[in-house]
């Protein structure tokens, strides 16, 4: 079975509804799990495709001296992506969209960067190619790198019939060998010392989604002001500064088409300097919810030793021997924070749906899940 390579890029992320594993040959970028196709270059992604074909042949990408043909994928990403079939090589460009754009958003420059500094570790990234910030060429920045095949499951509970128990744990083994590897690379040896701000991250993440979420208040929400009140006086030390991805999960990783390893990690449009515990508490918010919930990638009720899973405690420690820790004393304060930054994200969506930028059913359906992610956050802060 293939899948294929990179990523989808919408901001603010929320955890996929889908428990399906993509099966396409084609780079998958459909939104929420959803199949991609490659399509014709659409009318309002259309570019001069000779000029950038000749400007990819000058820059000496292989294959590109013979012919080369361009689809678009299909899907919801932010930044319009597309392959580049250049004889037996296949490439994935991707873009920033047209018009006018915030001048921090779909920083594509700053996906290729961090990929770029990952790759010559030998952390499993696609190799990039090059990024033309000449916006003469096809109108914006872009970076091409190489297309991957493997395999892409949405959900963490792997339901496929085809995996044995144990290809799962390896799965997840790998998956967590994988996170720590990320927050083992220096920042300053491999060039993204500058990548973002030193310490303190946590309590500017609390402070953002504290201004986000009074920004987009629309009901009571005790559960919430609660959180915002305490998690600023309960931040444990020390304080740490890795790389850290801000969207590592298992829909965010290829893996390899028959072996069970992590060979790509996708989705680097929320990578920064941080705090490493946030990725790992992150990655661990389906443990939290029922598996009914899919936007949320629900684990509650699966079978994990049945399944092969590892549950929370056994990813955590998993993640400790990786990374040489004894232990994460305080490690119910990361998952809270995480609770809270999704229940600041989810209000933000219901207000927007209210304020008529999307349906009143999906403007329902994300004000119930801020609810809930801010009580089950506000739970796990009392257990403290």
């Amino acid at each position: 079975m293939t899948v294929s390579s990179y990523a989808r890029q919408t901001r603010p992320r929320m955890l996929p509804d889908s428990s399906r594993v993509r099966e396409t040959r084609t780079h998958s970028e459909g939104e929420r799990g959803a199949m991609s196709t490659v399509i014709p270059v659409t009318a309002a992604h259309r570019f001069d495709e000779a000029k950038l074909i000749d400007y990819l042949r000058d820059a000496g990408l292989a294959g590109t001296d013979g012919a080369v043909s361009i689809g678009q994928f299909q899907g919801g990403q932010s930044n319009p992506t597309f392959l580049v079939t250049a004889g037996a090589k296949r490439y994935v460009l991707r873009k920033k969209p047209p018009g006018d754009l915030l001048p921090s958003a779909h920083m594509v420059e700053r996906e290729y960067r961090v990929m770029k500094a990952l790759g010559p570790t030998g952390f499993p990234v696609p190799t990039m190619h090059l990024l033309c910030e000449d916006t003469s060429i096809i109108g914006t920045a872009f970076y091409v790198m190489d297309f991957v095949e493997g395999r892409i499951y949405e959900n963490p509970g792997l339901e496929d019939a085809r995996l044995t128990p144990a290809d799962r744990t390896a799965i997840y083994r790998s998956m967590i060998d994988t996170m720590a590897a990320l927050h083992a690379a220096a920042p300053a040896t491999i060039g993204l010392d500058d990548f973002g701000r030193h310490g303190g991250y946590i309590e500017r993440q609390i402070s953002r989604w504290s201004k986000q979420f009074e920004a987009s208040r629309t009901d009571d929400m005790p559960a919430m002001d609660a959180l915002i009140a305490w998690l600023p006086d309960h931040i444990p030390g020390p304080d740490e500064t890795t790389v850290v991805h801000g969207d590592f999960r298992m829909g965010n990783l290829i893996l390899h088409p028959t072996e069970p390893k992590v060979i790509a990690v996708l989705d680097w449009e929320l990578a920064t300097l941080g705090h490493p515990l946030s990725d790992l508490a992150y990655n661990c918010l389906g443990y939290h919810f029922p598996r009914e919930n899919k936007q949320f990638n629900g684990m509650i009720g699966l079978d994990f030793a049945g399944l092969g899973i590892p549950d929370e405690d056994e990813v955590v420690a998993m993640y400790c021997a990786a990374t040489g820790r004894d232990g994460i004393p305080d490690w119910n304060f990361y998952m809270a924070f995480n609770m809270f930054r999704i229940s600041a994200i989810c209000q933000g969506v219901y207000k927007r749906g209210l304020d008529g930028n999307a349906s009143s059913e999906n403007a329902r359906d994300y004000g119930v899940k801020a609810q809930s992610a801010a009580k089950i956050g506000w739970d796990l802060a009392q257990r403290i």
